[in-house]
């Protein structure tokens, strides 16, 4: 089967969080990782591959992508790449023409400009992978018992990974099987839900001089643990 292929990336992270609260959402781990690989690969041998650069000249990269890109020291391919990027917006914006728009037309220009905008290399390799393994975990809770007990074993989901995991169970997972996974991974959230508001409000009272003298337990990190909760890591 085709979720097979994913298997070994969605168990190692789901063990690694396992083994390892501080590890976080799995998911975020295998897009971390993602994001890693694809960066490296554009900012290697893979940016000279014609049918990548043919890609890469139609789609660019999100402003999160090019900045990361800079910092891996290779200045001169991106500005390889960049160069012939530049000759194809350019002939999109020549051929769509933007000085209809002083006129009141120009709207096939704008939905061009409009789709670049919203269009990143990175992140739709690294998408195109990460819903493969949300479906690969998908396939693993509803086939293997062991990966049921590691994703019991979870501390938790950040937000919009929790929110993708049930849907693509929800859409993929047979419904007999579908109501005890829901309450396994909303027992998960929640519980660290609750356990993410009682450390954040403690640490809001540190600030109150009358808990000055009071231990901060867990609470130090709150605000970057709920951050990452709320948004994901990557």
């Amino acid at each position: 089967m085709k979720e097979q292929i994913y298997t070994i990336p969605v168990n190692t992270a789901f063990e690694k969080s396992r083994d390892d609260k501080s590890c976080g959402c799995p998911f975020c781990t295998m897009q971390e990782i993602l994001q890693k690989n694809e960066l490296d690969l554009i900012t290697g041998a893979s940016m000279m591959e014609p049918d990548i650069r043919i890609k890469t000249n139609e789609q660019g990269f999100c402003k999160k992508h090019y900045d990361m890109m800079l910092l891996m020291k290779n200045r001169l391919g991106i500005a390889l790449m960049l160069e012939s990027h530049l000759d194809e917006v350019a002939g999109k914006v020549s051929a769509k023409g933007l000085m209809p728009m002083l006129k009141g037309k120009g709207n096939a220009a704008c939905e061009s400009l409009k789709k670049l905008e919203e269009s990143c290399y990175v992140c739709g390799k690294i998408e195109f992978h990460i819903d493969k393994m949300f479906e690969c975990a998908v396939f693993l809770w509803e086939s293997d018992p062991e990966f049921r007990k590691k994703t019991e074993a979870q501390p938790f989901f950040c937000l919009p990974h929790y929110r993708r995991f049930i849907e693509y169970a929800k859409r993929d997972m047979q419904k007999k099987n579908y109501d005890d996974f829901y309450k396994s991974v909303s027992n998960i959230e929640n519980c660290y839900l609750t356990a993410l508001r009682e450390d954040v409000s403690w640490f809001c009272k540190k600030f109150d001089y009358r808990y000055a003298d009071e231990p901060w337990y867990n609470s130090k990190d709150a605000i970057e643990r709920a951050t990452a909760f709320l948004n994901g890591r990557v």
